[in-house]
């Protein structure tokens, strides 16, 4: 199998690097030439890495086309390449929904839009994708756990939910330069907030069954440390901001 990418961002680094570290049986990976730094540094990592200036030679040579695009290149570039009616055609692109996809690639190609995100380089993390895809879901279960939706309006849901990742990135940032403005060395703050919140989200997913208030209310003691976080930042008002932020997220999806 030839597999494709428009594309080499952050996501479509990630995506690659999980396949070239996985079981995934592949002839050729083609990568476009659109982020020369990471497109290098990928084939100098990868044997089976083969860098394309031309996007239509990534298309004409794939089984499977990547789109790993921005929504503005996509409205751009994508009427403009010549798929193939056998090929399966998978998009990471955020607000271009399937309808638009199919009447954009022009042929009855297999359409699946997914949503991986940057832990698949280490084989990690889930990948909704939609409409449910036999060949699609095995592929992605070999870098990942996938989540097959059958219904597109609500994939848009776990779309807004990944709209987050940066929000939660910052969080690890805030409390480790906090831990830095109290004299801890910036290496030994954000190992210990990294590994504190990795710890957590291993326990939440062994816990995943149970409703996860069972998880707030057994790391809380009366009175103590962390019931006085929850209930200064309750109310601040950081849970309802982190809905009415999901809400917003949702409604530019759904435009």
């Amino acid at each position: 199998m030839k597999l494709g990418f428009i594309g080499t961002g952050k996501i479509a680094s990630s995506v690659i690097t999980g396949i070239c570290k996985s079981s995934i049986k592949y002839n050729k990976i083609y990568i476009s030439l659109r982020n020369k730094k990471i497109s290098k540094q990928l084939k100098k990592k990868f044997k089976k890495i083969v860098i394309e200036k031309d996007n239509q030679k990534i298309v004409s040579k794939s089984n499977w086309v990547f789109l790993a695009i921005t929504p503005t290149v996509g409205e751009k570039i994508i009427k403009n390449l010549r798929f193939k009616s056998n090929q399966t055609i998978i998009s990471f692109i955020s607000t271009i929904n399937i309808p638009r996809l199919k009447k954009m690639i022009k042929v009855k190609a297999n359409v699946v839009r997914a949503i991986p995100l940057p832990p698949i380089s280490l084989k990690k993390g889930p990948v909704p994708i939609c409409p449910p895809n036999k060949k699609v879901k095995n592929f992605f279960n070999k870098i990942g756990s996938t989540v097959e939706i059958k219904n597109e309006k609500l994939s848009i849901n776990f779309w807004s939910t990944s709209g987050m990742m940066a929000s939660y990135y910052d969080i690890l940032r805030v409390m480790s330069d906090w831990l830095v403005r109290k004299g801890i060395r910036k290496v030994d703050a954000q190992k210990y907030v990294t590994s504190l919140f990795l710890a957590l989200s291993e326990d939440a997913v062994i816990n995943s069954k149970k409703d996860l208030k069972f998880l707030v209310k057994e790391s809380q003691t009366p009175k103590g440390l962390n019931e006085q976080g929850l209930k200064l930042m309750s109310k601040k008002g950081v849970y309802k901001s982190i809905i009415k932020t999901l809400n917003n997220i949702h409604k530019r999806l759904n435009k």
